[in-house]
């Protein structure tokens, strides 16, 4: 089957829940705590996550123009690859597939099992029973999605509508009791002094705090893409994949900013920044006797969500690149009954199984930290890309709505914003020379391979 072959079976609900599925994973439960550390006061962390959101909406705004103009199976590879050539396109589906997507798959993985074990025996596994179990999730949901698109986006309903109520739940809790000795709200403003003493922050001026502490919330609120890779397969994509970008990146906007609220109401500056284990404290302050069990049900589900999603969504990247004749021919072709592309979907998974046997939880955490922030290089590219492709003669000019040309050029700037404030903090710094090490690799790779694309496959 060609590139235009995939079935189209999802519909807006269902592309909706991939974008909102795909967004809210585990960090929502714990980022709030680091994001607090670096901020230094309750009010420059909201200030984090509510501009943290509004870059968020920037971004879906101008995914969503893209949305409308690239409508096939791993669009975003497309953009990148008609805006600035094959090998950019080819950098950023390598470094997805072999770092983001599978370390992430197998991180999710560990998180997920890890909550599963404190629900049924009460405490975490580890060693080889917690890798073997993993691993288990890992295959189980790799199969999931071979089976058919309609199975995988199943399970991504399920698990988008019950880690909303979870999030949705505490926040009614916060509002509707009042803790015990509530803490003074802290105005932006007067945050200054407090952030600048903040962990890692120290010496920094007011807006690096600002942006150092955005940088967790922006890998939180990231994975609106996710409808761009899968965009081949929703039907009506030139409508219904902008109306699931903006939808989704909406709800998990009001989400997130009214959880935070929740956690400092609940838990107060101290208590959220200094917290392990955020949520579980946050719920167990009002509720101690169920409280951690339900936070280890929607950490658990909220796992198995976003780990669904890299396997149902990031294949198709690595399919739509091999169709287009720059990857192995073999993950091009789509199973007949199943219509799934099997081989790019295994690729995903085994390299996950990989990493999870191979470099463990500490080295897979090193390697996502470098190639994540890299990948804030190919947003930054994918926010420019309108106003590039409308200045290509050899492409018919299309027409991008959404606030072109003015909310491209604020998502972009928010990027480089997040990237000078990654760059800042000093651990962030060391783990990005990872990612510039990975992109090395992978450019040489396409220069040695697939500088010349390869014929497709019938």
């Amino acid at each position: 089957m060609s590139a235009d072959q995939l079935r189209r079976v999802l519909g807006p609900v269902g592309a909706t829940c991939v974008v909102i599925g795909a967004i809210i994973g585990v960090g929502i439960f714990f980022t709030p705590s680091s994001v607090a550390k670096l901020a230094g006061s309750s009010g420059m962390a909201l200030a984090a996550w509510a501009v943290g959101g509004f870059i968020a909406m920037m971004g879906a705004l101008t995914f969503a123009s893209l949305g409308r103009v690239y409508s096939g199976a791993g669009a975003q590879y497309e953009i990148l690859r008609d805006a600035y050539g094959p090998l950019p396109a080819f950098l950023f589906v390598f470094c997805n597939a072999t770092a983001i997507q599978a370390g992430a798959t197998a991180i999710i993985a560990i998180v997920c099992m890890e909550n599963i074990g404190v629900l049924v025996r009460g405490a975490a596994p580890a060693g080889s029973t917690l890798a073997a179990g993993s691993a288990a999730l890992i295959v189980g949901l790799a199969l999931v999605n071979v089976f058919g698109v309609r199975f995988g986006s199943g399970v991504q309903n399920f698990t988008v509508f019950a880690k909303v109520i979870v999030l949705i739940t505490i926040v009614v809790l916060a509002a509707l009791i009042t803790p015990a000795a509530p803490p003074p709200a802290a105005s932006v403003a007067s945050s200054a002094a407090a952030a600048a003493q903040s962990a890692g922050a120290a010496d920094l001026p007011l807006l690096a705090v600002l942006f150092a502490a955005i940088v967790p919330t922006f890998f939180s609120y990231g994975g609106w893409q996710h409808a761009l890779w899968i965009a081949g397969e929703v039907r009506d994509a030139r409508r219904n994949v902008p109306l699931a970008i903006m939808l989704g990146v909406s709800l998990v906007v009001l989400v997130y900013v009214s959880s935070n609220w929740a956690y400092l109401r609940l838990l107060g500056f101290e208590g959220v920044s200094s917290s392990p284990t955020l949520a579980a404290d946050a719920i167990s302050a009002v509720w101690p006797r169920y409280g951690r069990t339900v936070i280890a049900a929607g950490v658990a589900i909220s796992a198995l969500g976003v780990l669904n999603a890299q396997l149902l969504s990031g294949p198709r990247l690595v399919y739509r690149m091999a169709a287009d004749g720059r990857f192995f021919a073999a993950f091009a072709r789509v199973h007949g009954s199943w219509g799934t592309p099997i081989a790019a979907i295994l690729l995903i998974g085994g390299l996950a199984l990989v990493l999870l046997f191979a470099a463990g939880r500490d080295g897979v955490d090193k390697l996502l930290a470098g190639v994540v922030f890299i990948d804030g290089v190919f947003f930054a590219l994918t926010g420019l890309a309108p106003l590039v492709l409308r200045r290509r003669p050899t492409l018919a000019a299309p027409e991008f709505g959404y606030g072109y040309p003015v909310v491209p050029l604020i998502f972009v700037l928010g990027e480089v914003g997040i990237m000078f404030g990654a760059y800042a903090a000093p651990a962030t710094r060391q783990a990005a020379l990872i990612g510039v090490g990975w992109i090395v690799a992978a450019a040489a790779v396409f220069l040695i391979r697939f500088r010349r694309p390869a014929s497709r496959p019938a």
